[in-house]
Formats: C-alpha cells, structure tokens, sequence
C-alpha cells in the first residue's frame, strides 16, 4: 500500500497548487453556489476546529443525515481533520432506523441537511445530542453549519491517524433484521479512492455529478473520494426534477450509476423514439453516428469518457443497448466491506460484458469449493463494530473475506461473474436449487421491464414478479402480452429444466425505497417481495403472463 494520505491533506495540497480551481459546485433553487479548492479547505479547517471547540473528542463518532450535497463533502473531511469517526445514515432512513444507528454507534452529534422529510430525525434523535444543521429547510437545529464556520478559526493541528485506526462506520441496508455497521479505516479508505482514481485515469480536468447516496460507500469512494484525492470538480442535483438539466450543467466526464437508474434513462429514450425506429435508424450506417450522438446528448452523456455501473447486476442486453449508441459502461462489483468497488470491466472490454471484470490493483479474489467469491485486499473492513462473533465468522483462515456472493471464473477472459448470494437460491419443489439473479439478468434487459424479481421457494416452478417500464405504459396490454409471453419463452430455452418460469407476473406499483420493496442503494428486498406476493405468486393460473394487483 502506497503511504497514508488523508483526504484533508489531499484537499490541503490542491488548495496550494490549485487553489482557484472549481472543487465543488451545488445548485440551490436555481442559482448555484461554487466552491473552489481553497474556499473549501478554509471551510473544513474552520468546521473541524468547530467540531472540536464544541466539546467532541478524537475517537468521538458523529453522524451525517442528508441527501447529498457540497456540505456532505466538506463535513466528512473536517470529521476526519478532527480525528473524529463519521457515521453517514441514509437519508430515507425512517426514525427507528436512525435512533437504532444513533444508539449503536454512539454517536454523539449530527449533521443533518437536505432531507424530503425531516420529522423521523426529529422523532429520532435524543435531546442530549448535538445538531448541527446544513443550510437547506428542514430540522431546527442546535448550530448551523455556516455559522459554525464564520465564527471559528482554521484547525492548526490536524488530527494525525494510523493506517488502521477507523474513519467511518458505515451501517449496511439488508434486508432483513437490524444493519451491521462495517468499520473502515483510513487506509482502507485510501486504497479504494486511489486505486480507482489510477484504474479510472481520474485528472483534475475531470468533471462527475455525485446523485448516488453518499452514505453508500460506492458514492463515497468510486466518486467523491477519487475527486478529493484527484483534485477534480464534484458537482451536485438540486432536485429530481433537475437531474438532467444539472447532469448537462456539469458537463460529466465521468458517470456512475446503478441498474435500475441506466434502465429509467433508457426507457426515456424510447418514450421519444420508439425501439424498433430507433434500431432502424441505429442500423443505417449513413445516419447511425448522428442519432446515437443525439441520444448521448439528450441523455447527458456527451462528455462522458468513462460510465460506469454497480450496486447490483445490469442486464447484459442493457449494457449492450448503450453500446449501440457509443456509451460503454463499465460493471463494477463491490461491497461496503471492501471500501467500494473491487473488481471492475474498466478499462471497458466488450467481450467481457456480463462479467465484472477482473480485481483491482493489490485485490486478490478466488472462489471457494462452494463457488463462494472470496476476497483479500487492503480495502478490506477493519471488523463489524460491537460483534466480534461476526467479524470471525467473515474471515477465512488464511484472512480472505467471505463475501456471500457465488460466482464463476472464465479463465479465456479472465474476469469473473457473479451468479447471485448464496442466500438468495432458494428450492423449488422439485427439491433443486435455484439462483435467481442469472434469470433476472436475461428478463430485466427487455425495454418492456423496469424491475424484476424470480421467486418459487417450495413451488412446482419459479415465477417472476415484475414492474412494467415506463416504455411500456403506452402500449396495448395485448401487445404486451404476447412480447412478455415471447420473451418468457425464448429465456426459458436458455435454462435448465429446473430452472424454467411457470409464468410472469405483471404488477403495476413500482418497487421504492419508501414503500419498503428496495434498500437505499436501490436493491431489491428479496423477503420483502416474497412476502408481499405470497398469496399472488402461488395461485395456479393458465395463462404465461398474468396482469396482477396486490
């Protein structure tokens, strides 16, 4: 591992070299407010002497509640000057899921910003905890951040730490019982931000939009982190409603997203321009360069030299629909435990596409006699806060991390593939097991589909629940029906005989984080869905798509 940098030095050394180049840009009601690297490292020495003047200690831990923003950024950094332990929450997190992170990581203060609803932290947080409020509407807080800020001089003694002493304790989004709060340490830290900063060729002239949540360790180390550490622009969404409009403001070189948000920008796509008109057109030579860079340019993406996807896995026929129009997105594989990403298609190889490429610089990854994918790297958790037992139970003898993911390995390609988590197969009556996100995988590219989900615990046959896209809505039901019937038919022809769908269940609400179908990182509830569709899923039915209500 290359010699412990912090991100506050990393930040210090721009605001030396580079001190009037753009760092962060936040739009806010319209009008847009800039940071420049020397401005926010004024800011973050204020803060973490502020932090500190407040009565907070190194080793203290102190949350982050809020939708991302330019504040985010700069708090995270002054907690780490501090010598202060950072615990982001999501900001969709309900009341009893931020008193229960409050409480278990001892958090003595909070930072809290822009949130949709402001009252579960209100309801959440004990009267004893400092708050400290972002300037965006929402909780009354104790402190504000900005007047924290102006009234505190710089931090002269920034706080010094090991390799292994713990920067943050991020709290994972299962989907079932209580989160496990993943402590990662400042090098662990360091080698993710700068191994993917080198696997990504990240230069100051670079521009990316942070929209993922950045108390999701993909934001906070694949683009946040590289930014910091690269010394390049960092630009923020206002609101959903802006997205795109501050997608085409920031000009992005770099992109990362996730699945289901790579399907929503196709099927807005085809709500313009229809898919078979648009694979005509895509298929005329004369005219193909002109509509694919149309489409790039509606999309955002025109600036783009490298796009990326993680969190769960992307259709194959999804990546290679952007291919088409000369976007190649890169699929990315990592977990909070490995401090973000892992083991990448980056630099973007098409023969790999289904795979998640090969591990990065100083990660080794090999698959146990049970196909279980294992991993050893210096990005590796340090231990799961408070539960010993678990932290055990995770490592192999020979310290490599049990990651829960099954996958294979192609030796001609040298990548991997994940085929699912181990507790996500399920068995069918037939008294074989079944992997579901390899079916998914094939389902979830058609256009038609926006979220999917393959279930059949103790049924005759699996069965697959799904959300229609947006695309799909202005289609006659009967159309439909016959290309969901045509598409479940030709998958099926690809599977093993224990394997084949019975039928696909068409359902018309969409799977959200608020209606507790997907965890914050947009994956999805697997018991959640099962439950919710118990009844539905085992009725006998004749037909191969059935149009079904909950």
């Amino acid at each position: 591992m290359s010699e412990l940098k912090t991100s506050y030095e990393s930040l210090a050394e721009w605001a030396q070299s580079t001190p009037d180049c753009l760092f962060l840009s936040q739009p806010v009601n319209g009008e847009v407010r800039d940071w420049t690297f020397r401005e926010a490292f004024d800011d973050v020495s204020r803060l973490a002497n502020a932090l500190l003047e407040s009565g907070l200690v190194a080793g203290d831990k102190v949350a982050i509640l809020s939708k991302n923003c330019a504040e985010w950024v700069l708090s995270d950094i002054a907690l780490a000057m501090a010598g202060l332990i950072s615990v982001p929450i999501y900001p969709t997190a309900g009341p009893n899921m931020i008193a229960y992170v409050m409480q278990h990581s001892e958090a003595k203060a909070i930072l809290v910003g822009k949130l949709d609803d402001a009252s579960a932290a209100e309801r959440a947080l004990s009267a004893d905890t400092i708050t400290i409020g972002f300037p965006y509407a929402g909780m009354t807080c104790q402190h504000e951040l900005q007047a924290l800020i102006d009234a505190h001089e710089p931090l002269m003694r920034p706080h010094r730490p090991a390799n292994e002493d713990g920067m943050t304790i991020l709290y994972t989004s299962g989907s079932t019982g209580q989160p496990k709060g993943v402590v990662i340490s400042y090098g662990a830290y360091h080698y993710a931000c700068t191994t993917t900063a080198m696997l990504n060729d990240v230069v100051p002239e670079d521009r990316t939009l942070s929209y993922l949540p950045l108390a999701h360790i993909t934001e906070r180390t694949v683009v946040a982190g590289p930014a910091i550490f690269s010394g390049t622009s960092l630009y923020f969404v206002d609101t959903i409603e802006s997205f795109l409009d501050d997608l085409k403001r920031a000009r992005a070189t770099t992109f990362v997203s996730v699945p289901r948000l790579w399907v929503q920008f196709q099927a807005g796509v085809h709500r313009h321009i229809a898919p078979a008109k648009l694979n005509l057109l895509l298929a005329i030579p004369i005219v193909r360069k002109f509509v694919a860079r149309r489409v790039r340019e509606r999309l955002g993406l025109d600036n783009c030299r490298l796009l990326g996807s993680g969190s769960a896995p992307i259709s194959p026929d999804t990546i290679r629909w952007y291919e088409k129009i000369g976007v190649t997105i890169g699929e990315g594989w990592g977990m909070s435990e490995t401090s973000g990403l892992s083991c990448a298609n980056i630099p973007f190889d098409s023969r790999k596409v289904g795979t998640i490429g090969t591990p990065l610089p100083g990660t080794e990854m090999k698959l146990s006699n049970d196909a279980e994918i294992l991993i050893r790297s210096p990005g590796l958790l340090t231990e799961y806060y408070k539960r010993p037992d678990l932290t055990a139970e995770s490592f192999t003898e020979d310290h490599f991390f049990r990651t829960g993911d099954k996958g294979e390995w192609n030796e001609k390609l040298q990548a991997f593939r994940v085929t699912g988590r181990v507790k996500d197969q399920f068995k069918s009556a037939k008294g074989k097991y079944v992997s579901p996100v390899p079916i998914e995988s094939k389902l979830g590219g058609n256009p038609l589909i926006e979220q999917v989900c393959v279930m059949g615990s103790g049924l005759r046959a699996p069965v697959a629940v799904l959300v229609p896209s947006v695309s799909a809505t202005g289609s006659a039901r009967e159309v439909i029906r016959r290309n969901l019937a045509d598409l479940l038919n030709n998958v099926n022809g690809m599977l093993e005989s224990h394997e084949k769908l019975a039928r696909l269940f068409v359902v018309s609400e969409p799977w959200t984080i608020e209606n507790g179908l997907l965890t914050p990182t947009l994956k999805i509830k697997r018991d959640s869905l099962e439950e919710k569709y118990a009844t539905m899923i085992a009725r006998d039915e004749n037909e191969l798509v059935v149009w079904a209500d909950v």
